[in-house]
């Protein structure tokens, strides 16, 4: 959460963190919200970020309690994604993902007409606007999810065309700044995608047409990186993105060799790939980022792989950024697409063309 705020321009200052059973009115107990507040004059903060997705009452309660700005993970997940949308389909996405969300919290947006109570005569227009605001962000959901439909629809009928074609299709996945857009320019020889090293810097897939060592064409996409909790809003909203890793024929889940999370990051790569029901997709494990490393003796760090060793996935030592290990990398997507080229999906090949 702390690299996700920096990417989005705030000055981390301190954590707290706290073990509750459940959550409070206020999320927090009163002890950890009575730390807030002495951190408050101590630091002087004007904006505290939870890790988690508040109720509107919490959000609202927290902002009286702190008299500071507070957002939650969701919140902070959106405005990345909005930083970082340049296309028409990621703006659509994202303004998806950002009504869904603001729709429930639309009552404290008229926090300032709550002194009229309730009771006879008071309904006036203070409720009147609200029921009109949340008619026309409905309204608005409407219409991004049929203009998303249109996207879907396209993507479904370029990804025909590519099956017709018979050309394999490989598609990058990984935990987000994983290196995945550095590796997608190595391996398509240019500087396809701009790479930054922010969390989602990448939201649109893009698709190149590479060479592997036997020459032969591979289509390559470069989809949206993974986080832990990752809101379900944000995975509906890019449902039409990640469709694409759903026709791939092989999967490169790169891992950030170099993070000391890398074990927890791929695990929440499982996670995500389990529950969109890819778990059982061809796959090569890239541990990239292999210059930052002082010493490799071999075994993979602790809880990195536990499950892929089981399922026997190949893995590849590379560094996307100095280039190393890129011949060894088209080697193994050769035999991974080897291995996962049936007669089944050769007779469907030639059933749709």
């Amino acid at each position: 959460m702390a690299q996700l705020a920096r990417g989005a321009g705030a000055n981390v200052l301190d954590t707290v963190t706290q073990r509750l059973d459940r959550p409070t009115s206020h999320y927090l107990g009163h002890g950890k919200l009575q730390e807030l507040k002495d951190l408050g004059r101590h630091h002087g903060y004007t904006l505290a970020v939870f890790d988690d997705e508040l109720t509107p009452a919490q959000q609202r309660n927290l902002e009286e309690a702190l008299r500071v700005k507070i957002i939650d993970r969701t919140a902070l997940i959106l405005d990345t994604f909005a930083r970082h949308a340049r296309t028409r389909e990621g703006r659509l996405q994202v303004a998806l993902a950002q009504s869904n969300y603001l729709l429930p919290r639309l009552a404290g947006q008229w926090s300032h007409l709550e002194r009229l109570g309730g009771g006879i005569g008071t309904r006036g227009p203070g409720e009147t606007q609200l029921e009109t605001d949340r008619r026309l962000v409905r309204q608005r959901i409407q219409r991004l999810k049929t203009e998303m439909d249109d996207v879907r629809r396209r993507r479904s009928l370029h990804r025909r065309q590519r099956r017709r074609s018979g050309v394999p299709t490989v598609s990058l996945v990984g935990y987000t700044s994983a290196g995945k857009s550095t590796l997608f320019n190595a391996l398509a020889g240019a500087e396809v995608v701009a790479v930054e090293d922010r969390a989602f810097s990448t939201l649109d897939p893009v698709t190149r047409r590479i060479s592997v060592d036997d020459g032969q064409p591979v289509l390559l996409t470069d989809t949206v990186g993974f986080i832990h909790k990752l809101p379900a809003a944000l995975v509906g909203a890019f449902r039409a993105t990640l469709e694409e890793l759903q026709d791939a024929d092989l999967l490169l889940e790169v891992v950030d060799i170099s993070h000391p999370n890398a074990g927890e990051q791929a695990q929440v790569v499982e996670e995500t790939l389990a529950d969109l029901e890819l778990a059982g997709k061809p796959r090569v494990l890239v541990l990239n980022k292999a210059d930052r490393m002082m010493t490799w003796d071999g075994p993979l760090p602790d809880g990195l792989g536990d499950g892929l060793t089981a399922a026997q996935v190949p893995s590849v030592l590379i560094s996307a950024e100095k280039r190393w290990g890129i011949d060894r990398l088209l080697r193994a997507v050769e035999d991974g697409l080897s291995a996962s080229t049936t007669p089944q999906k050769a007779v469907a090949r030639s059933v749709a063309a």
